[in-house]
């Protein structure tokens, strides 16, 4: 039975005539898939509603940070009772410190975090920082990697950029972004080389440990390792932005699962358990610059927000004390699912690559291994679309982008998984119809 669209295609043409494209982000528009999207007003566990009353199985969890699912109790209980006291004072509260010590305690390296209101503000305050503090320019990102919509970081990024084929993006003068260098990710020769032209000059690398903003990207073997240790020799800061795989692939982000430890650590919507918050966290060497007590300035009204606060120590203290049952479960649930769809591609001659790690995930349309931009770049678009469409007339939410990552959460269960598998077979064999 085809899914309803009528009261959603409305409620687009409304939002469209007062918000550029109906969409406050890019991806929402569903250009790339060619469809219409779904206006949600309801989560619950591992479910969504749309406006017509259609449900489907979600995957994009809101981009990651719901990693207990939708209306999870504890974390709305959590809400709701820090509302009944204020929604915003625009001063301190004590859970800012609740928050930040559950977030220390994860984080070896971390010994002071500053909270702001998103990931892109915790990116672009962790560049501000590393500059002041090596006093030096240059900064080097990679391409495919998305780190928020800051001038200086919108060079080769991945996400609804790569998505909307868009270049970087207008009004970004060359000038703000000539001190970013952007190499091809997995590539430790690059790096080398790029250290060797601009000796002494460079502030800070920034990647995604796990790339999640061209589809899922795990680092190959070593290369966190060898940036870490061209960093180290160079005295430049090594920023892990964990603003998707913090908390999501271990309790200690992908540091953890891969033993390298940065200088800087920025992090998003998971730790405000997907309320609008961000933060950056290092040594205290490095972060006492942030004012007041440094020259570093940044500020917000609504940074530490008590709501923010409240829902974050709720999925973290979760996370915390259940982190060795629900880890592995995730990770033996979310194996099974994209090998599964993988089989069943395989079997009605589909071309499917997919990567994961831990609970992130992506399935390319293309044959090869994508291990970087260019390689991720060859994926077929179009098929991933017609997938979409298809997947989704039979529920199943993924990400409207080939190069995006989807996500698995606590209240995903077995049958949920089994239901995905059968509508990708049916997906596969409409592709081939």
């Amino acid at each position: 039975m085809p899914r309803k669209t009528e009261i959603s295609r409305r409620l687009a043409a409304r939002a469209a005539g007062m918000i550029p494209g109906g969409v406050n982000s890019p991806v929402r528009a569903f250009g790339s898939v060619e469809c219409e999207p779904p206006f949600i007003v309801r989560g619950q566990g591992a479910r969504i509603w749309d406006a017509d009353g259609n449900e489907y199985l979600d995957y994009v969890g809101s981009w990651g940070p719901l990693i207990a699912g939708h209306a999870h109790p504890v974390v709305v209980k959590a809400i709701t009772s820090a509302a009944s006291n204020g929604t915003s004072f625009g001063a301190s509260t004590p859970s800012e410190a609740d928050l930040a010590e559950i977030i220390i305690s994860a984080f070896p390296h971390i010994e002071k975090v500053r909270f702001v209101s998103s990931g892109t503000e915790a990116t672009m305050s962790a560049i501000r920082l590393a500059r002041a503090y090596t006093e030096r320019k240059y900064i080097v990102k990679f391409s495919g990697c998305y780190h928020g919509h800051a001038d200086a970081l919108l060079v080769k990024a991945g996400s609804g950029v790569a998505t909307l084929g868009i270049p970087g993006s207008a009004g970004v003068p060359e000038e703000f972004t000539q001190f970013t260098i952007a190499l091809p990710f997995n590539d430790v020769d690059a790096v080398e080389q790029a250290f060797a032209k601009f000796k002494q000059q460079i502030a800070a690398v920034i990647v995604e440990p796990v790339v999640g903003n061209m589809g899922c990207v795990p680092p190959a073997p070593g290369y966190l390792r060898a940036l870490r240790e061209v960093t180290a020799r160079e005295n430049t800061l090594l920023i892990f932005d964990e603003v998707m795989t913090g908390f999501r692939l271990a309790f200690g982000g992908a540091q953890a699962v891969y033993g390298v430890t940065p200088d800087l650590t920025t992090m998003g919507k998971i730790i405000g358990g997907g309320l609008p918050v961000g933060g950056y966290g290092g040594p205290a060497g490095i972060m006492d610059m942030v004012a007041p007590l440094g020259p570093v300035y940044q500020a917000g009204t609504l940074s530490g927000n008590p709501l923010a606060m409240a829902a974050g120590i709720a999925v973290l203290r979760m996370l915390r004390d259940q982190q060795n049952e629900i880890y592995p479960r995730l990770e033996k649930l979310t194996a099974k699912l994209v090998q599964d769809v993988v089989l069943e591609a395989s079997g009605a001659g589909v071309p499917l690559t997919a990567n994961r790690v831990g609970s992130m995930f992506t399935w390319f349309f293309t044959s090869g291994p994508v291990t970087d931009w260019d390689s991720a770049s060859q994926a077929d678009a179009k098929s991933f679309a017609g997938f979409f469409r298809a997947m989704l007339d039979q529920s199943i939410y993924l990400p409207p982008s080939q190069f995006e990552a989807a996500f698995v959460s606590t209240a995903h269960t077995d049958a949920d998984t089994r239901q995905t598998v059968a509508a990708a077979r049916q997906a596969f064999a409409t592709m081939h119809a």
